[in-house]
């Protein structure tokens, strides 16, 4: 406030201090939220505060990190300078427009910073300046009243409505010079001020038939504002008996969402006057809003209240009606009362689901632990209607933490380690449930892409291979192909075959053999002879290109050479049998 270079009296300068010792004793109970206070209207470009250095955050390493920040409206009114830390203003706030007539005003938003992620939860306090001034919902008004009304008669005029809010709204109301009126400010609950004209003379309408007015509403801000309306009295011929409600206030309740027609109320207001001075219209008063009036009908025949309009809990959870009953006569006479209806909740606002951040993929080595998603639900039911729970449509290697200080907010954290070979994709279905009778529930989907590493070594089909080759081969022959799988991807499963160099009789095994290193395909590099060698055993590796390399347990392989005499001899046989 004192950034903000308002002028402040020193009543105002000793309650500031006195609220600022008590925010300094509750200070460790408030570190979960970081407040600010500023004025309504201030230009783009000021510095609310340097919120690096209140949040003890080095802007060194701000500048590596990813910085978000998240403001609970449809306008982005604030942002953060990296560079320097600041939170300054890019877009005026209307405290009015915000908030409307609430106060105090916060503005909320969360500062988020990535890798590793920190949420810091901010409130932003816009105080009220008096940038509107009062006004009339009627800037003219007209009063009949009867030359026979007794002074201390009341009379209801219009009230003005001021947006700003505190010191800055509507202080008092002034009436012109008048040597029969006056004016009385009553209270209601809400803390609106209502205006009644009170008759102090006795009235002859033969002396002065038109009494002209000025009701004037004025503020309580520096500097001071107003608003005017005209009052016409028009003084009317003696019609001595007002109606009379048999009461001054009815306690209604009824349950949101009654269809449009239901029956509130039916009032009942009497005269003892006759014919047309006893005949009463219903009316709503300019005290009942236009909200109120939009919602309910009043019959002006039968006085009978009915629905008209939605009945929202969530909107609105308790109406006030002022009704007039005025007679017909030439004269006419009014009575007053106040009609409240109490709102009853019912569960009629489904929960929500609120996805603030996600991790759409993922490696499949991520540590059980990390934090895929943050989920927020909501309901704007209240009681047991408003009361919600979030959770995993079916079992999944995943979980649910609530967050311990941020309420209605969780974590999507991994449970179990993953595996992109049994499951390589995953539809996270959150499912948020409400506490109402019958409960009513909402969902949102997650789908996480898990992304391969290389896990997974190459695997042989066999562990031994035998392979029979006939001798005085020709050289260059393919002996047998050889091929190992990786169920690993792209890279981390492209194999390489290599011959495991060994030597037999003094001869390098890979002047014998020799092994296509994409396929396996292995070949002979010369010529056997039976009688000479009768078997070879060597090993055969695969490994696959992923970052580090895995490779396989070594293939055995059992090269058998076999004599070419042998196969003569059987195809003489067969021969010769067949001769036979």
């Amino acid at each position: 406030i004192l950034e903000s270079g308002m002028l402040i009296s020193a009543d105002e300068r000793m309650v500031f201090f006195l609220a600022a010792f008590v925010l300094y004793a509750l200070w460790p109970a408030a570190l979960c939220v970081t407040r600010y206070s500023i004025a309504e209207e201030m230009e783009r470009g000021s510095v609310v505060a340097n919120l690096a250095g209140d949040l003890g955050l080095e802007l060194g390493s701000l500048a590596q990190r990813e910085v978000k920040l998240d403001i609970f409206t449809n306008k982005k009114y604030l942002d953060f300078n990296k560079k320097t830390g600041e939170l300054y203003i890019v877009e005026k706030m209307d405290r009015e427009y915000l908030c409307l007539a609430k106060s105090p005003c916060f503005l909320k938003l969360d500062f988020i910073i990535e890798s590793p992620l920190r949420i810091f939860n901010i409130e932003l306090g816009i105080t009220d300046i008096n940038d509107n001034a009062p006004h009339f919902r009627r800037d003219r008004v007209e009063l009949d009243v009867s030359e026979s009304a007794s002074p201390g008669e009341r009379f209801s005029l219009p009230n003005a409505v001021d947006p700003d809010v505190g010191i800055n709204t509507i202080k008092t109301y002034k009436l012109s010079v008048s040597q029969h009126f006056t004016i009385e400010i009553q209270t209601g609950s809400d803390g609106t001020q209502y205006v009644d004209l009170v008759l102090t003379k006795s009235l002859d309408r033969e002396e002065n038939a038109v009494h002209n007015l000025i009701l004037t509403a004025v503020d309580g801000g520096i500097p001071v504002r107003t608003g005017t309306a005209s009052i016409v009295v028009r003084v009317q011929d003696t019609n001595d008996n007002p109606p009379q409600f048999d009461q001054q206030i009815y306690n209604i309740n009824m349950t949101e969402n009654s269809p449009i027609g239901t029956l509130v109320t039916k009032l009942k207001a009497k005269d003892l006057d006759e014919g047309l001075n006893s005949e009463i219209v219903y009316s709503f008063t300019l005290y009942t809003s236009e909200k109120t009036q939009d919602v309910f009908a009043i019959n002006p025949n039968t006085g009978e209240i009915t629905v008209k309009g939605t009945i929202d809990y969530e909107d609105m959870t308790l109406y006030e009606m002022h009704i007039e009953a005025r007679d017909k006569g030439k004269n006419p006479l009014l009575g007053q009362c106040k009609v409240i209806v109490h709102v009853t909740d019912m569960n009629d606002n489904y929960p929500e689901i609120i996805i603030e951040s996600v991790k759409n993929t993922v490696d499949e080595n991520i540590p059980v632990g990390s934090v895929i998603a943050l989920v927020g639900i909501s309901d704007r039911d209240t009681g047991d209607n408003g009361k919600v729970s979030l959770s995993i449509h079916q079992p999944m290697p995943f979980t649910l933490n609530e967050s311990s200080d941020r309420p209605m907010h969780y974590k999507l954290i991994v449970s179990e380690p993953l595996d992109r070979e049994k499951v390589p994709e995953y539809d996270i279905i959150l499912i948020v449930t409400d506490a109402g009778k019958p409960p009513l529930s909402d969902n949102e989907t997650i789908s996480v892409h898990i992304l391969d590493v290389n896990d997974n070594a190459p695997q042989f089909p066999q562990s031994f291979y035998t392979i029979r080759v006939m001798e005085n081969n020709a050289p260059g022959a393919l002996l047998s192909s050889l091929t190992a799988f990786d169920p690993d991807l792209h890279e981390n499963q492209y194999l390489v075959y290599f011959i495991i160099e060994k030597e037999i009789a003094n001869t390098s095994m890979s002047m014998l053999f020799s092994i296509n290193p994409e396929n396996g395909n292995l070949y002979a590099l010369k010529t056997f002879d039976y009688e000479i060698e009768k078997e070879f055993l060597f090993h055969i590796e695969a490994r696959d290109s992923g970052s580090p390399p895995l490779s396989s347990n070594s293939g055995a392989v059992l090269l058998k050479i076999l004599n070419t005499w042998v196969r003569f001899q059987k195809e003489l046989v067969l021969v010769s049998n067949t001769q036979c």
